[in-house]
């Protein structure tokens, strides 16, 4: 799943709109938390909901995604 746009964040947690690689399927996902770890482990191993398919089963190298804070600031 490909993060489309960060909704409704406060500090590091937000509501995200996700894109399937393989079908283009759009969902939202809430509870979501901004930094590396998440975007890079997290998220490619989701699953659609309706073609079954994630980021990792498809072979695609997870996208950098910039994050609102640096990595080492406490907010």
């Amino acid at each position: 799943m490909k993060l489309i746009e960060k909704k409704n964040q406060f500090r590091r947690d937000f509501n995200g709109i996700y894109k399937c690689e393989n079908c283009g399927n759009v969902e939202e996902r809430k509870g979501c938390y901004d930094d590396a770890n998440f975007h890079i482990n997290v998220t490619p191993r989701w699953k659609c909901i309706k073609c079954g398919e994630s980021t990792i089963n498809l072979g695609l190298v997870p996208e950098k995604v910039q994050t609102k804070y640096p990595e080492w600031q406490h907010v």
